[in-house]
């Protein structure tokens, strides 16, 4: 055991342990979601970078000795290697705008210093958590920064699933191609298409995720390091800021840029909006995508078993036989989170005061949580459902066969108060539409063949010329 101080008082601590007191009283403090910084190793990464860039911006500004700073920097690249992120103890969710989790890496930080320097942890008079690996920083800049680090490559890795689950829609688009279907518009039959097409607009609403996804994540590259407590910059050296941001874009290689007025920056949260509605768009899409399929592959015997998912599991504990689509109904499950945590971001956004916003811990929880499942829930969906999809051709060709819908197809030709006509004798009569339009003669049988033949309403194809061709003939 070892025994450490802060100015609320002294506190033993296991000497195994490379936190310190203040971030024991965290722990203690905050046992809210059972959600440790552990859970979120990107975030512990990203400030892992944050204490690196600041050490060496004090080295060079003349502010940090040199050995101090190459056992900081050490220190921070023995916690980027994952080797310590156990000592990440701080609930995600805490009072004090991050200050446990700001004291949390500081305090490992240091210890993992001490101990390569050959000291023994908590020995602080040789390198300080707050005089020495905190020194030129707030947990008011450095928090949010880290987050923004984090969250960047958080969103990177999410355009991988994303991407995952669009070309597995694309494969399957191009594999059903040929096989035609019954569209519907508010669950009516509607003008046929083919599954192809279905599918392919499965792919193109992710492919538009991304690229608004895309946009929203460049928000993360905007930082307020150097403001320190409100943006002021105090206890700072005037050029940190510049410099600090530097290093920054050294150690991550992305272009991370210091916001113009950083007593503006500190408390905006509008690029964590930013980030959690594009989040919320992606999830409400998934979802409607997971709807269908589900409704799509309702059946087999009563629904429209259009097509088949892959049987994963018996679907009851009381009726033999029956399977569940589970994997679209755990995605929509996950969807269903991530629109809940947007309203959770947009209430912490909007509740700060003055110059900070103290719900950073929340929008950051919410954030963060929400890329990893949806992370998870894009390559469930893709790999344990899309791909083994299959299609039921005669159904499809059935429905569109047996339809009324497809009256459409004569509305250029015969007029839209004829084609009502036929679809109301349709319905009350159970013929089909060949077959009405026939007995009515508006049509001849190889015009009508010609005209319904399912191949030929999946594209535009009406013109003036061939509109007059069919009226004189």
């Amino acid at each position: 055991m070892r025994i450490e101080h802060d100015f609320i008082g002294e506190l033993e601590l296991a000497d195994d342990a490379f936190y310190g007191v203040q971030t024991f009283r965290a722990r203690n403090n905050f046992d809210i979601t059972g959600e440790h910084l552990s859970d979120y190793p990107g975030f512990i990464y990203g400030y892992a970078k944050v204490k690196k860039a600041a050490a060496l911006a004090n080295c060079e500004l003349g502010l940090l000795d040199r050995e101090k700073c190459d056992f900081i920097c050490k220190a921070c690249d023995e916690v980027l290697t994952g080797k310590y992120n156990d000592q990440f103890v701080v609930d995600m969710l805490q009072g004090g705008a991050g200050t446990s989790t700001n004291m949390n890496c500081n305090e490992v930080i240091a210890n993992v210093a001490l101990t390569l320097m050959g000291h023994n942890k908590g020995e602080y008079q040789y390198l300080h958590p707050n005089d020495h690996v905190n020194l030129s920083q707030s947990t008011n800049d450095s928090y949010p920064t880290a987050i923004k680090i984090a969250l960047y490559d958080d969103i990177g890795r999410l355009f991988a699933a994303i991407a995952l689950l669009r070309d597995a829609f694309y494969r399957k688009a191009d594999e059903f191609k040929d096989v035609i279907k019954m569209g519907r518009t508010q669950l009516q039959d509607a003008v046929p298409m083919t599954v192809g097409q279905e599918f392919h607009a499965f792919g193109t609403m992710l492919d538009a995720d991304l690229n608004n996804l895309g946009i929203a994540r460049q928000a993360m590259l905007h930082i307020n390091m150097g403001g320190t407590a409100i943006g002021t910059g105090i206890n700072s050296h005037p050029d940190y800021a510049a410099t600090v941001c530097r290093y920054l874009r050294e150690i991550t290689g992305d272009d991370f840029v210091t916001e113009p007025d950083l007593v503006a920056a500190t408390p905006d949260c509008s690029g964590y909006v930013h980030v959690m509605s594009a989040l919320k768009q992606l999830a409400l899409k998934l979802s409607k995508t997971c709807n269908d399929l589900r409704l799509l592959s309702s059946g087999p015997r009563c629904g429209l078993n259009e097509i088949n998912l892959p049987k994963m599991q018996p679907g009851s504990s009381i009726m033999p036989g029956k399977v569940n689509p589970v994997i679209p109904e755990v995605v929509n499950q996950v969807c269903f989170h991530v629109i809940g945590a947007d309203v959770a971001v947009n209430f912490a956004a909007e509740a700060g005061q003055l110059q900070l916003n103290v719900m950073e811990p929340a929008i950051a929880y919410e954030i963060f949580k929400s890329i990893k499942m949806l992370d998870r829930a894009l390559r469930t969906l893709a790999e344990k459902c899309v791909d083994g999809i299959t299609v039921n051709k005669e159904v499809c060709l059935d429905f569109v066969l047996g339809s009324i819908g497809i009256v459409t197809a004569l509305n250029p030709y015969i007029g839209y108060e004829n084609s009502a006509s036929i679809a109301k004798e349709c319905l009350a009569t159970g013929k089909r539409v060949r077959e009405v339009a026939l007995e009515r003669g508006l049509l001849t049988e190889e015009q009508i063949d010609e005209l319904l033949t399912p191949e030929n309403m999946l594209n535009p194809k009406l013109s003036a010329e061939s509109r007059a061709h069919y009226k004189q003939r």
